[in-house]
């Protein structure tokens, strides 16, 4: 759990100090002063006037630069800008030359736009790097050997253990772990395939499917490779290792009934679950039998593996070619969080998947591991930037949509109005940062 947290803590870090260094890049740019450059907040956010202190703090020319006590984002405080301090001082004075509302409304918007560029822009560069390093990994259906494993929400809507998924809605399917997020994002209505048998199928998709497939995407796959299962970890405080079970060790029946693919050897303990069973194991070129209790969940304690290693493929890129598919990953990306926050409001419950540091902190890697940290970050990067730009008062985009509103109609949006506007879209952002952090309690 430390590893996961640590990564996401420095995923974020280099997020917020590059976003903020947005703002500040342009605002110098335009001869602004800048009072503060902080990482972290030297206050308990969002109460500008509670514990204010720094941890560290240094000033150079007109600007300090500082890191807070409160490790949550970071702030640029920009002269003549109603900012996370919410000085109300701001709409009793006239603007100065130096202040950043004194400027011409093209200079705002590129100062208020910076850190959005700065983390597209980011975003796409992560990308174009980790696919020339790393290349690019999938998972085609055409290369499983055995089709695909299917959830208990599957099965009710007609797939099988052991189905090849070809197609959505006439889409040809590239990678499986692309089959949920279409079904969900691009209101998929028809899965088209081949049974294990031969015989093509057609599943249709309803919005009350599409529900539950988001609802469980935390907790299991809808559809996954399927595989002939082996012991690859067993957790020695475990059922599995009081039956005396071994890793590498094949399961291939549970009280006389033959099992060979992990589905099989996962319906069986359920079946029996709270029971003891009698077990038939493979273990090497000898088999053995076991007695073994199965717990109320319908687990023995032990992480499985497949027998076969599954065939990917790999596609490597040259330094150009990086970029074109790392800009193309990246729009793609984009278009999907613009989705993402359509289903929000189009999907039954939606809303109740919607996730914080928590879900973040379950999505890193329980390893170190570079290039899933440097992918994460990519994405990261770029839906930071699609949300801040949503049209909300108190985010980049509430005042890029007061100094739109001002280069269309030639009026000055008043101080006045930005302050109390950013005040209600100040309750906005917390009331959606405190639903989105107790996802921990939905789970």
């Amino acid at each position: 759990m430390f590893i996961k947290i640590a990564q996401l803590f420095l995923s974020l870090t280099i997020l917020v100090t590059l976003h903020e260094f947005g703002h500040f890049w342009f605002a110098k740019k335009f001869k602004c002063r800048v009072d503060k450059f902080y990482l972290f907040f030297d206050f308990l956010f969002p109460f500008a006037s509670v514990l204010n202190f720094p941890l560290f703090k240094k000033k150079i020319g007109d600007t300090e630069y500082g890191i807070g006590w409160f490790p949550f984002g970071g702030y640029v405080q920009i002269a003549g800008m109603v900012d996370e301090q919410m000085d109300k001082s701001i709409i009793d004075t006239p603007p100065q030359p130096w202040e950043l509302r004194s400027k011409p409304a093209w200079q705002r918007l590129l100062v208020m736009m910076g850190g959005i560029i700065v983390n597209f822009l980011l975003g796409i560069f992560i990308f174009w790097m980790a696919l020339f390093t790393w290349g690019k990994t999938t998972q085609p259906i055409s290369k499983l050997p055995h089709g695909l494993m299917v959830d208990s929400l599957g099965i009710q809507m007609g797939l099988r253990n052991g189905d090849y998924i070809t197609s959505l809605d006439g889409a040809p399917v590239k990678s499986i772990n692309r089959i949920p997020i279409e079904i969900i994002m691009n209101g998929i209505k028809q899965i088209e395939g081949v049974h294990e048998d031969g015989k093509k199928f057609k599943v249709q998709v309803s919005d009350d499917n599409r529900s539950k497939i988001l609802k469980r995407l935390k907790k299991s796959d809808f559809v996954s490779p399927r595989f002939i299962s082996k012991i690859g970890q067993i957790d020695s405080t475990s059922f599995a290792s009081n039956a005396n079970l071994k890793n590498n060790d094949r399961i291939i029946a549970v009280n006389g009934i033959a099992v060979c693919y992990f589905d099989e050897l996962k319906a069986q303990l359920i079946k029996n679950k709270s029971s003891k069973v009698d077990l038939l194991v493979l273990r090497g070129k000898d088999t053995i039998t076991t007695k073994c209790q199965i717990s109320a969940e319908g687990i023995i304690g032990f992480k499985p593996a497949s027998v076969e290693e599954f065939k990917l493929d790999v596609q490597t890129f040259g330094i150009v070619s990086a970029f074109t598919q790392g800009v193309k990953d990246g729009m793609e990306l984009l278009i999907m969080q613009a989705k993402q926050f359509v289903v929000i409001f189009t999907v039954k419950d939606a809303h109740k998947q919607v996730g914080g540091f928590y879900t973040m902190v379950q999505q890193m890697n329980s390893e170190w591991d570079w290039h899933s940290f440097w992918m994460f970050t990519g994405f990261l990067s770029l839906a930071l930037a699609f949300m801040n730009f949503l049209p909300i008062p108190m985010l980049d985009g509430g005042y890029i949509m007061f100094i739109l509103w001002e280069m269309i109609t030639g009026k000055k949006v008043s101080d006045k109005i930005i302050y109390y506007a950013n005040n209600v879209g100040l309750f906005i952002v917390l009331g959606l940062m405190i639903y989105a952090n107790t996802d921990w309690l939905r789970d």
